[in-house]
């Protein structure tokens, strides 16, 4: 696939899962469903390998990156930004979460050497003001405590951690390890952190048997995961975490699309302007990428 190609599958499948992660949310335990999720996923990947005959012997040194990545990654991230999600809302949190593209250009810059360029700049920076007017009325009525203090760093720290774990797959890939390999194990490496979480905090294993909620986690896993942590870390890969990450900036115009279809999302001349800043943003790092 292509650099565009792998970058519109990526904004259009992680898009639309936070409106599939809200069907996750039932009687199950969130931590139980992001380990299913995960095991579910490391299954396919580790299946799919071995049909196609590739061969998943690494070194010690290998596989201790693959579980860095895999606890960054598929562990802690996701982890910590659920739990945020409980106290503030999906939209601050989409907010808060375009910071990762500030955290993969730093980091990718210290410890990969990537460039950061003047237009990657002005974009980030248009993109980023973009997305804060779409979501300007939940800022506006948004208040201080202890409780929402605690989230805001939660998801900052869930941010910070999935930059640490895409940067680490871009290093795991400098190293000639392909992603997919690289990918089942590291779905292995997060779903084994999770299960011991689980277990020292003794939380019960509970399964939703309905439809929209296997539903929900078939998408969650087979799409949002296998596909779409394929593409986006291909494309880091590729392109380096500062630029691709630019990605994480399109979710919540995605998930708006959808809400308006689903969920009666009504549209304001604010709301419209942030999105067409957000979408210029995006077009100004793509043509530096391109001339570069």
């Amino acid at each position: 696939m292509g650099n565009l190609s792998l970058y519109a599958a990526t904004v259009l499948i992680w898009g639309s899962s936070w409106y599939v992660i809200k069907l996750q949310l039932t009687h199950v335990p969130a931590e139980v469903s992001i380990f299913y999720r995960f095991a579910i996923a490391a299954i396919i990947l580790q299946v799919w390998c071995r049909i196609k005959k590739k061969p998943m012997g690494y070194s010690l040194r290998a596989h201790l990156l693959f579980a860095q990545m895999g606890f960054f990654l598929f562990f802690l991230n996701f982890l910590m930004i659920y739990y945020a999600s409980y106290t503030i809302t999906t939209g601050l949190v989409s907010v808060i979460f375009t910071m990762l593209l500030i955290f993969n250009m730093v980091s990718g810059r210290i410890f990969l050497g990537d460039l950061i360029s003047l237009p990657m700049l002005v974009g980030a920076a248009i993109g980023i003001s973009g997305i804060i007017l779409v979501f300007m009325p939940e800022i506006e009525n948004f208040s201080f405590g202890d409780d929402v203090l605690t989230s805001i760093a939660l998801a900052i720290g869930g941010t910070f951690s999935a930059s640490c774990g895409m940067v680490t797959s871009a290093a795991i890939q400098r190293r000639n390890l392909p992603v997919v390999r690289s990918n089942a194990w590291g779905a292995v490496y997060g779903a084994l952190c999770m299960l011991v979480y689980i277990l020292i905090r003794d939380i019960s294993f509970e399964f939703d048997p309905s439809l929209r909620y296997i539903s929900s986690l078939g998408f969650l896993a087979i799409f949002a995961t296998v596909l779409g942590f394929g593409c986006f870390l291909t494309l880091i890969g590729r392109i380096g975490a500062g630029k691709a990450a630019y990605a994480t900036v399109m979710f919540p115009i995605i998930a708006l699309v959808i809400s308006t279809l689903l969920e009666g999302y009504e549209w304001s001349v604010v709301s419209i302007l942030g999105v067409c800043l957000a979408l210029g943003g995006n077009v100004l790092i793509l043509v530096d990428k391109q001339r570069a």
